[in-house]
């Protein structure tokens, strides 16, 4: 008995109200039109354990100010558990993972953003994930004003309380921005889509990448 290919590892980045939600799922189905297994989860969270972390790191919002060393090795403490319970094994299965956010967030957001040490992130990913890095990362990327306009349009809408992040002023979501920026033109495994588009527009562009990384 042959086992399985590995799966695909494919993450969704960018910064807030860019449109990852939308387009991770939309992916999910044209795979799964295509025939193949797909599950789509996110970070912080994607496990019972992991998603405690996020609703404290990021639905909270404590008397206490959270220091921005916490809030890092909570997301890492996140990771792990979601890596080693849910990512790990469907890969392994040969399923296809949709991630809404991995460890470039974390390096976008409290490297750059809050200016904590990349190289003590750096030493922090390799302990928590080893060699894995994604296949394909999807960049959504749009000016932060449309982006942070479309994110607090959705909390109306939906009733949702606004997280940690989303209250964050200007220049932390500029410093952001950056950061994903220099890891795409860092790493070649990102791909940058211009998320001021149309969703027709960005969504063709998304299925001939898909189609890419399904060929042999």
């Amino acid at each position: 008995m042959t086992s399985n290919p590995r799966g695909k590892f494919i993450t969704f980045e960018g910064g807030e109200g860019v449109g990852k939600s939308t387009n991770i799922h939309w992916c999910a189905d044209w795979l799964t039109a295509q025939n193949i297994d797909v599950i789509v989860t996110r970070e912080p969270g994607g496990t019972p354990i992991a998603e405690l972390i996020r609703n404290k790191l990021l639905k909270a919002h404590h008397a206490e100010p959270m220091v921005p060393m916490a809030e890092l090795l909570l997301m890492f403490a996140a990771r792990a558990q979601h890596l080693e319970a849910v990512i790990l094994p469907a890969l392994s299965q040969g399923t296809w993972v949709l991630c809404d956010r991995f460890t470039d967030s974390t390096i976008a957001y409290q490297g750059f953003g809050r200016g904590l040490d990349l190289s003590s992130i750096e030493t922090l990913k390799t302990l928590v994930q080893g060699t894995l890095e994604p296949d394909c990362t999807l960049l959504l990327d749009a000016p932060i004003e449309v982006g942070m306009a479309r994110a607090h349009g959705r909390s109306v809408a939906t009733g949702e309380a606004t997280d940690r992040f989303e209250i964050e002023q200007l220049a932390f979501f500029e410093r952001v921005r950056d950061g994903f920026q220099t890891l795409a033109a860092t790493h070649s495994r990102f791909v940058t889509l211009d998320a001021t588009q149309t969703l027709d527009d960005i969504q063709a562009e998304l299925a001939i990448r898909l189609n890419l990384l399904r060929a042999p």
